[in-house]
């Protein structure tokens, strides 16, 4: 990093930080999408995955083509186009992602929606590869975490906001019955995001945004060495916990608006506020969690780490108002999030023992909710984003460490991995038509059972290397 930069670039972070929320607020919307695909196509539970499958594929696919492309060429493509002009290109892809949805819904083509989903996806991909070191070039180092933390943040404003603005768009006055009028109406939502797309490409384009940051050693050189990341087994174990993670994360929410109308008899056009407190709940998560970006007096810290969760739900309970939507049923949700604040003051910041805590928690939650009924099981499996909230950056800080020079290396074989959410929702789906879709959340106990196994086991594999985590770490990721 420069010696220039003295401090964050606020001008230039500000700008950057409404792709993140673009992230969130498309990959929540997915959520809604779900059910109505479901519907109007008479899926099984497993095909109308295929939603979340093809969204998250797409991320690991844009990353292999990212890491042929730049191999093939003997460059790095991004330190080519420059980071900048990277990320317009990226929402760029995005927005013809989601030209289909106009075709696709005129001739009621499943699979040409999911090919729109899938070039949001790809497009989505190369903005994540350039937004998340850009992040961090964008200011002194030392607070490089903060800032994607305070990204994250911004990620979850758009998960949570998501699936309300996108259920009013496409329900409106119509009924969850009228599948026909559904369809339809997915039309012009898109194609107003698609013109979103383009509208934050033409002003990030125009922003001071810097196209060439100094940045890290790049992914081609990696490439071409004969060693690998690959021989360090903090990262291939966390190679599948973040499959596993995302999975668990992403299934848990998009299997829900089944539970939601089979089992508890909830209507299409219902399920939006329950998805957004889902997504709302890892929103609540890392604010709790960035509070040391703000403040170093210890008091003032454990003072915001009480205020900052509450604040994040305030939010979320804003939004819903404002949609109009019945708060009465979220106000107990309050008592839940107690839960997270005081597992995450037992973990004092160690990423593996708060990657254990919060996993034994998130399997806790899901056999609450499988072995319960009406709002006390939605509850439940709503709050397993409470406990998913703070995973990503915990797997990421000990699957990297101790890698040196093959640290961007293995920070790309991480992102990779992110197909899991839609893999693992598949999966879920698939066991919810051969048994039910509360008992299919089984799934979700397994991947926690891993990610506990992993943060008991590779405490010592690091110890092993002479690597302990003694001091606090930041909420952000995925």
């Amino acid at each position: 990093m420069s010696s220039q930069n003295v401090q964050t670039r606020w001008a230039q972070f500000i700008p950057l930080v409404t792709v993140f929320f673009f992230w969130g607020f498309v990959a929540a919307s997915n959520d809604i999408l779900i059910p109505v695909f479901k519907n109007a196509f008479d899926l099984q539970q497993w095909q109308s995955q295929l939603v979340t499958g093809v969204f998250y594929i797409a991320y690991t696919v844009g990353s292999l083509l990212y890491v042929g492309i730049s191999y093939a060429m003997k460059f790095d493509i991004v330190s080519r186009l420059g980071y900048k002009n990277s990320l317009a290109l990226g929402l760029v892809i995005s927005a013809l992602g989601t030209l289909l949805f106009y075709p696709g819904a005129n001739m009621h083509s499943f699979g040409l929606m999911l090919g729109g989903l899938f070039i949001v996806g790809v497009g989505s991909s190369l903005q994540q590869t350039v937004a998340n070191p850009l992040a961090i070039a964008l200011g002194p180092i030392k607070t490089g975490a903060q800032r994607l933390t305070l990204a994250g943040g911004i990620n979850n404003l758009g998960t949570t906001v998501g699936p309300v603005i996108v259920s009013f768009a496409i329900f409106g006055a119509t009924t969850s019955e009228n599948t026909e009028a559904d369809i339809e109406s997915i039309k012009i939502p898109y194609l107003l995001l698609g013109a979103a797309f383009i509208l934050v490409a033409i002003l990030l384009k125009m922003s001071s945004l810097p196209n060439h940051p100094p940045t890290e050693e790049n992914i081609v050189a990696d490439i071409n060495d004969k060693n690998t990341a690959l021989k360090y087994p903090q990262l291939v174990m966390g190679m599948i916990a973040i499959f596993l993670y995302v999975g668990v994360e992403v299934s848990t929410v998009s299997n829900l608006p089944a539970y939601l109308e089979n089992d508890l008899g909830f209507l299409t056009k219902d399920v939006a506020p329950y998805i957004s407190l889902y997504w709302a709940s890892l929103m609540i998560g890392r604010w709790g969690g960035a509070v040391e970006a703000f403040t170093n007096t210890r008091s003032m810290q454990l003072l915001f780490k009480f205020l900052a969760p509450y604040l994040a739900f305030g939010v979320f309970l804003l939004v819903n108002a404002i949609a109009n939507h019945d708060l009465a049923p979220f106000y107990v949700y309050a008592a839940i999030i107690v839960v997270l604040i005081l597992a995450d003051l037992a973990s004092r910041g160690n990423p593996a023992t708060m990657l254990m805590l919060f996993s034994f928690l998130g399997i806790g939650a899901l056999i609450v909710g499988m072995m319960t009924d009406g709002m006390v099981s939605v509850y439940a499996f709503t709050s397993v984003g409470l406990f998913c909230s703070t995973l990503w950056p915990c797997i990421f800080t000990l699957a990297i460490s101790g890698l040196g020079k093959k640290t961007t290396q293995g920070s790309n074989l991480l992102i990779m991995m992110i197909m899991g959410g839609g893999l693992v929702s598949m999966a879920q789906g698939y066991v919810a038509d051969l048994t039910s879709v509360k008992m299919s959340y089984i799934v979700g106990v397994v991947c926690f059972a891993y990610l506990a196994f992993y943060a008991i086991v590779v405490k010592g594999v690091l110890r092993q290397q002479g690597i302990t985590f003694d001091s606090k770490i930041s909420g952000g990721g995925h």
